[in-house]
């Protein structure tokens, strides 16, 4: 009996529902990653998004990124980062130059300063919240400035009375 050759594929004619890999949107690279097991005390900071799943006690400083506070993940810390979305448990304050997200199984127990803030219904949010205007540092400097001018000379009051008359 003859065995037919196997069909070859290209990608022309490679059946529709084949699977193509997607990259991800942002690489693994991109975040690091504390896993449940791990316990960290002290000051944890970094360039890149942080995931933690673990025990964080101290502080967290990731201004220019994203931390992100997992379902396990327990933080006795005070947390400073550009987005922060809680997940988790948290215990300290918060400030985020741009995003704080408390999903529905989150607990917060701290003050919040941020730009924007959600909560989801289900969160726990325990503390003062600050939502600041992120123009205001630009308007301060440019008040600043409109004072350090010097003002326009008004003419007296009573010329601009008679010249009105005339």
């Amino acid at each position: 009996m003859l065995q037919s050759p196997e069909p070859k594929y290209s990608p022309a004619t490679a059946p529709s529902n084949s699977y193509t890999p997607v990259k991800p949107a942002t690489s693994p690279m991109d975040q690091a990653n504390i896993g449940r097991s791990l316990v960290i005390k002290g000051e944890v900071s970094g360039a890149e998004s942080l995931f933690i799943d673990g025990r964080i006690e101290g502080t967290i400083s990731f201004p220019d990124n994203r931390v992100t506070i997992g379902r396990h993940g327990n933080v006795a810390a005070n947390i400073n980062a550009k987005e922060v979305v809680i997940m988790g448990k948290v215990q300290g304050n918060v400030e985020c130059a741009d995003r704080l997200d408390i999903r529905s199984e989150g607990v917060l127990a701290g003050d919040v300063i941020t730009h924007r803030i959600s909560v989801e219904e289900g969160a726990i949010l325990k503390g003062g919240v600050e939502v600041r205007n992120p123009e205001k540092k630009d308007q301060k400097a440019q008040n600043q400035s409109v004072q350090n001018q010097p003002k326009p000379v008004e003419p007296p009051k009573a010329l601009a009375a008679t010249a009105g008359n005339a």
